[in-house]
């Protein structure tokens, strides 16, 4: 297999842009490396392409490794032809190699095994050829042996069919086709397993649909409910065609093939005895009497072998294809809520909301440090609502507070009401945000966050998490496994390992296209910087506490264990304020500084100028970019690339994204009526439609039909995590806490 053509076709690029992402790939480097830094060698391929062209380089090569080690296998047999080594060489997944594999494995003892070792295997093989001109019940009497196990016409018979019935499974040919035929005939069944009790499963109690349109969120709510022991699930196949194609296979092909063997072995046509037997003309002397049989084996090998494999085979793709398909809905949510642009220059007051245990604050300024914290009990069962708004006077007199990060889990609904009444008895102009909590106990319980905060307990962290989380959600997102965050669907159900490398490159990628700042970022940040190790990042604080401030990028050098290709890696990502060097503030790389440099000197500037803020317009002053390019000895798109950073530095991209909703007031669910316009938050976006936060505690739903007027597959082609969107209230459903919000807000 030409593994790089098979990647261009897949991926629809060139194959040199193929070829030059796989010897990238080969030579270590990062993905966030390739994406930014090798734009030339790549022809501009994306950090999306580039993900998906390493998993699909691993697959491709494991698909190869694997048909090396089955050919070997074979051939140890002394069973390998030429026609069979090809068909594995032309293989193009590995079920398919599997499947012609099958007959060769080694098995656990089978019933065809046995019959095998009973001496039945010729008797097998006469009935498949139809090669026997007498009742079965006679020609069985040749294999009768009390010494291996036969004794009856009747045991060497079932011997024969079980023989029959594993060839028939085995033929590769056979599964191929029955598992093309289901997928594209059969249903997929589920119905509730003991008494129908009201439960979130209701709608699959009697529930079918065809394989083929199966959606991915379905697949998933009925293999938990499987597993919950709500449900049961099956495949159900077009079993009577299924039948007609074996037969049809069997019967037909196989007499076809062995008349000619007959001939060959008798020397004779087939007699006029058998054609008065019932057979057509032309048809073998056999068939007769060995079609029953060869029904039977057909009937036995498709219930028992064939069809409970590929219901496995089908069942195991539909939710792979489903668990893809969901974790790139979470991954876009992911990157969509870690792209949330940050609050700066705010002093925040963290909220961490509950009843029994009391409503935890911490106040954070500007920078994250933490400046006090505080239990207050405004909520049941205490009540000390004046109480608390004392404590919340001082903070915000003391620390000029003007944010309040609400978490949106246990109390929020009765913070946000206590909030909003004090906002409106002070003076001072503080604003509140819902903000969504999940994973913050995962951090405050973990050892990082013990580590940071060794003097606070649990709830205290939970606080600062929760305030921090707004000022840059970036940094202190990266803190929580990508798992717990919870901005997907299902997530619990799924490959953990494959769910946790695609969550993590999602978060690689955010991180390495913001930058991080060497002197201020954390561990956890650091490490999911090109090139940077859990290992390397915690060596770059160590140096960076014992030697203080980087002042530019090359003392990197001196950092433990971080060797020149690291550097290479990572260098671009690490910005420096105020440094030796303002390039080193900037994205571009170190080995383009000499190009930089000559550049600027070109255009009739000073290095100086980039460090006063930017250099605006000095794209206009470019006036042949690839003559430029050629002299400076990079790319034009390097070129490019540099010209942007001395625009505008360290520009962050999420500036572009919009800004959370800040409120000072409260909406109660009471408070909706049908045909209400609200602005909201979209929290999460699932495959059928997206979770909308418009301030009422009880996030509203978008059905995917209500979000456009054009047909869209998925509503991400519509919406993201932490758009702002204006939303029509539909209906109102307090008992069952639901809301249908409508985005089409016309008619």
């Amino acid at each position: 297999m030409d593994i790089i053509a098979v990647l261009a076709q897949e991926l629809n690029i060139r194959q040199s842009q193929a070829e030059a992402a796989v010897k990238l790939i080969d030579e270590g480097n990062t993905i966030p490396f390739i994406a930014r830094y090798r734009k030339e060698v790549t022809g501009s391929l994306n950090d999306e392409v580039l993900r998906s062209l390493d998993e699909r380089l691993h697959y491709l090569r494991n698909l190869e490794e694997r048909k090396g080690q089955v050919i070997e296998a074979i051939r140890e047999q002394e069973k390998l032809t030429a026609e069979l080594e090809r068909q594995i060489l032309d293989a193009k997944t590995l079920v398919a190699v599997e499947d012609l594999y099958l007959p060769y494995r080694p098995k656990r003892r089978t019933r065809a095994m046995i019959a095998k070792e009973k001496g039945l295997e010729p008797f097998a093989e006469q009935i498949r050829s139809n090669l026997i001109s007498q009742p079965l019940e006679l020609e069985a009497q040749k294999y009768l042996s009390d010494e291996k196990g036969v004794h009856t016409p009747q045991e060497a018979m079932d011997g024969a069919r079980d023989i029959l019935a594993e060839w028939i499974s085995d033929t590769a040919e056979y599964r191929t086709r029955i598992r093309e035929m289901t997928l594209k005939e059969g249903v997929i069944q589920s119905t509730a397993k003991d008494e129908k009790t009201e439960s979130v499963y209701e709608m699959y109690y009697q529930y079918e649909e065809p394989l083929k349109k199966c959606a991915g969120h379905r697949v998933l709510a009925m293999n938990r409910g499987e597993k919950e022991k709500i449900l049961t699930v099956k495949v159900v196949a077009p079993k009577e065609q299924i039948l007609e194609y074996l037969e049809r296979q069997v019967l037909v092909r196989e007499r076809g093939q062995s008349k000619e063997a007959l001939r060959a072995k008798t020397g004779k046509k087939p007699t006029e005895t058998a054609r008065l037997a019932g057979k057509a003309v032309g048809k073998p002397a056999g068939a007769v009497f060995t079609e029953p049989l060869l029904k039977e084996a057909i009937l036995d090998s498709y219930d028992r072998l064939i069809a409970p494999a590929i219901e496995r085979e089908i069942r195991n793709a539909l939710t792979e294809a489903a668990e893809d398909g969901a974790m790139k809905v979470f991954g876009k949510n992911l990157e969509q809520l870690l792209m949330q642009p940050p609050i700066v220059g705010n002093v925040v007051l963290g909220w961490d909301p509950a009843f029994r245990t009391g409503c935890k604050l911490a106040v954070v300024d500007g920078t994250g440090k933490v400046l006090d914290t505080a239990v207050i009990y405004p909520t049941a069962p205490q009540n000390k609502v004046v109480e608390a708004k004392k404590v919340l006077k001082r903070l915000i007199e003391t620390y000029h507070v003007t944010l309040i990060s609400v978490g949106n889990g246990t109390a929020s609904r009765e913070s946000e009401q206590i909030i909003a009444e004090f906002l409106r008895e002070i003076p001072q102009k503080v604003q509140y945000v819902i903000v969504n909590e999940a994973g913050a106990s995962v951090y405050s319980a973990s050892k990082l966050a013990t580590e940071e905060f060794p003097q606070f307990d649990v709830a205290q962290r939970s606080a600062v998490s929760i305030a921090r989380r707004l000022q840059d959600p970036l940094s202190e997102l990266v803190k929580i496994d990508p798992k717990s965050i919870g901005v997907g669907q299902y997530q619990h159900d799924m490959n953990q390992k494959r769910l946790g490398e695609v969550l993590g490159g999602v978060v690689e990628d955010c991180v390495n296209k913001v930058g991080v700042d060497l002197n201020t970022a954390s561990a956890s940040l650091l490490e999911y910087i090109s090139g940077i190790s859990k290992a390397l990042a915690k060596n770059i604080v160590a140096y960076r506490e014992e030697n203080g401030a980087f002042t530019n990028r090359r003392q990197l050098l001196k950092v433990a264990k971080l060797g020149p290709k690291a550097f290479e890696q990572c260098a671009g990502f690490l910005r420096i304020s105020g440094g030796e060097n303002p390039l080193d503030g900037t994205s571009v790389h170190p080995e383009s500084y000499e190009a930089a440099k000559k550049l600027l000197k070109k255009l009739g500037f000073e290095i100086s100028d980039v460090a006063a803020g930017g250099i605006a317009g000095i794209s206009k002053k470019l006036v042949n970019p690839q003559k430029l390019a050629d002299e400076l000895g990079i790319g034009e798109i390097t070129l490019a690339d540099i010209v942007s950073e001395l625009e505008k530095p360290a520009r962050d991209p999420r500036n572009e994204m919009p800004k959370p909703i800040l409120r000072t007031d409260v909406l109660e669910m009471k408070d909706l009526k049908p045909g209400m316009i609200l602005k909201g938050t979209v929290r999460n976006v699932i495959d059928f439609g997206a979770f909308v936060d418009i301030g009422v505690h009880q996030d509203g739903l978008v059905h995917i039909s209500q979000m456009v007027k054009r047909y869209i597959k998925h509503p991400l082609e519509a919406v993201s995590v932490g758009d702002i969107v204006e939303v029509k209230v539909l209906s109102v459903d307090p008992a069952k806490k639901r809301i249908a919000l409508s985005m089409l807000l016309e008619g």
